[in-house]
């Protein structure tokens, strides 16, 4: 067991300053990571909807929650915290009134509007377990999810602008519900038919099902009563692909997740009552739920919200914003930076940025030339630069550098408290400079609980790799200073401009083909995304690729999951490389695919002549 060497007085002080409660817990840690049995705050009373909006309402009401900035620069709105008050709990009366009640499953299918964020809240406000959908995923990607969950209510949208595309996000809810089994029994759908112009924005209506948003929480009060939750209530279910082909249900609980999201979000930003604050995420994902919603939240903080594209209508839209709102805290992904930077310094001239002291980095290694860039560049040296590591199951930040440790690349040191260690293949730990698997070696409170309705999945993938260690799947680089460094993932994710798809999900995909008799998809190092996707298919005997085949395929991962998920290359082979057991040596096609030479030992492959023969597939 872990929990004797947990700092449970560091965990008590953290949780008492800045988590209120209803009722105090009795035990700080208890559980064992042999068994996944993992709790924190037992028996104490809280809920999230109120530390992130109640508790600031006597003396920071008029106080701006967040500035929405829409797809055009034009549609703008501000919430205080009051208004974001009593939209929450309209909308929380609302579901109470239907039906919904404490821990049943809310499926949220939205953009980045205002909506999002009150539909998360309102969930938590009365117990109910929300878990959001990637606005860019295909109804067949969100049926699977609606169907994991369990979920008895969706809210979405009609439609919505992405940049210059429109997306009829509720003709993917349509495809996905209709004529399949699920668990929605109504479907509350946000009008933003004000920020469409130029496209047929005819909407079907399925009577008796779908209930637009405003009529939902007409006549609805505006209190409400927040829902005490015990500390081990589920908060979340969030759904991240994995190396097994199909959606994780990860599972946050709401004491642990709150108490980290609330002390990272202040102690990593070092956020203060005068800044303002940009995280240029989606709440589709982990950084959204936790650095865009609960985290400044829960600090009262002041917030820059952007449902629309960093590139358009331009390249200088992102840093139009910075100087628009005055951002003083900027937060965003390597991918966006690299895109940026390709624009040359040109693009920088069309903005001051003068507001600007803290710029952070989240969902993939930042590479050093880039970090130069950010700091010098973008930052006119003029800010500090915290490049964090963390994952879903995470739930918050666990290595960022400190403001007085800046060195290009690294995520910063271990601390005392989330002690994060490398191990070599045997599970041993490696001391002093090495390279190894990334592992942390003490239970944290806003550690992942479980998988939805998958425990023993949960165990196997974290726990049971190597006894004693929470198992990030990731690998690291520790310098002579005890500086981390993260290379990258050890498994079959691949990270797509911050965006996390399984291997195994896109290749059941492409076997639906009944031209496909196997394939195999890997990681390709990219200059903007970071990580492409690559294909290799082989074709059943007798069928021959073509122009038809290769878009026929792009179509099937845009439905069953989302264009991001679009692979850069597809490669028709005659052959997968193969050990004698029949499993293909996916790292040697990522390696051939990132013109690597020496491809280590390949005695165990049957066919070892299809190296080279990839080699030239690969180079025509």
């Amino acid at each position: 067991m872990l929990a004797n060497n947990t700092d449970t007085k560091f965990w008590d002080k953290q949780a008492t300053n800045f988590i209120s409660w209803f009722s105090k817990w009795h035990t700080t840690y208890s559980g064992s990571w042999d068994t996944g049995d993992t709790k924190w705050f037992a028996g104490g009373k809280l809920n999230a909807s109120y530390n992130c909006i109640d508790r600031h309402l006597l003396d920071k009401s008029d106080r701006i929650a967040f500035m929405w900035e829409g797809n055009e620069a034009n549609q703008n709105i501000n919430i205080s915290y009051q208004q974001l008050h009593d939209e929450v709990c309209k909308l929380a009366n609302a579901m109470k009134n239907m039906g919904i009640k404490k821990h049943d499953k809310v499926c949220i299918y939205l953009p980045m509007i205002p909506e999002a964020i009150f539909s998360m809240l309102a969930c938590s406000r009365i117990g109910a377990i929300h878990t959001v959908v990637f606005a860019g995923f295909s109804h067949n990607a969100l049926l699977d999810r609606i169907q994991a969950s369990e979920a008895k209510l969706l809210i979405t949208a009609d439609a919505y602008m992405r940049g210059d595309k429109y997306i009829a996000l509720k003709n993917n809810v349509d495809l996905a519900l209709n004529n399949h089994h699920n668990s929605i029994a109504k479907v509350v759908v946000v009008d933003q038919s004000k920020y469409i112009t130029n496209h047929n924005h005819n909407i079907n209506w399925i009577t008796d099902r779908d209930i637009p948003y405003e009529d939902f929480i007409s006549n609805q009060a505006v209190t409400c009563q927040p829902e005490p939750m015990d500390a081990e209530d589920p908060l979340f279910i969030l759904y991240t692909s994995g190396s097994t082909g199909k959606p994780k249900g990860v599972v946050h609980t709401t004491a642990g997740y709150l108490l980290q999201s609330c002390m990272s979000f202040n102690n990593v930003f070092n956020y203060t009552s005068s800044d303002i604050y940009f995280c240029a995420a989606d709440i589709g994902w982990i950084t959204g739920h936790t650095y865009i919603v609960y985290g400044p939240l829960a600090n009262a903080a002041t917030s820059v919200i952007f449902s629309g594209m960093p590139m358009y209508p331009d390249e200088t839209r992102i840093l139009q914003i910075i100087d628009k709102y005055r951002v003083s805290i900027f937060y965003t992904s390597p991918t966006a930076l690299r895109m940026l930077m390709s624009k040359g310094d040109q693009a920088l001239s069309s903005s001051s940025r003068h507001s600007l002291r803290l710029l952070g980095s989240v969902g993939e290694p930042l590479n050093p030339d880039v970090w130069r860039w950010y700091q010098h560049k973008l930052g006119k040296d003029n800010c500090k630069i915290v490049d964090t590591w963390w994952q879903t199951e995470t739930g918050s930040i666990m290595l960022h550098p400190t403001t007085d440790n800046q060195l290009p690349g690294s995520v910063g040191k271990s601390t005392d408290y989330m002690p994060v260690v490398l191990l070599d293949d045997d599970g041993n730990e490696i001391s002093g400079t090495g390279t190894g698997m990334l592992a942390i070696a003490k239970p944290w409170p806003s550690q992942v609980r479980t998988l939805y309705n998958n425990h023993q999945f949960f165990m196997e993938t974290y726990l049971q790799c190597y006894p004693g260690y929470f198992f990030s799947g990731d690998k690291a680089h520790r310098d002579k200073n005890d500086n981390l460094f993260i290379i990258g993932r050890m498994d079959d994710v691949i990270n797509v401009s911050g965006h996390r798809v399984g291997s195994a999900e896109i290749e059941n995909v492409l076997i639906e083909h009944p031209k496909i008799a196997e394939t195999a998809v890997v990681a390709t190092s990219h200059n903007i995304k970071g990580e492409c996707i690559s294909a290799f298919v082989k074709l059943i005997d007798g069928c021959k690729a073509n122009s038809e085949l290769y878009s026929k395929l792009e179509q099937l991962i845009n439905e069953k999951i989302g264009a991001f998920a679009r692979p850069e290359n597809i490669f028709i082979v005659t052959d997968l490389p193969k050990t004698r057991s029949g499993k293909i040596m996916r790292r040697i096609l990522r390696d051939l695919v990132n013109n690597k030479t020496e491809f280590g030992d390949t005695s165990t492959l049957t066919n070892p002549e299809i190296v080279n023969d990839l080699r030239s597939q690969i180079s025509r």
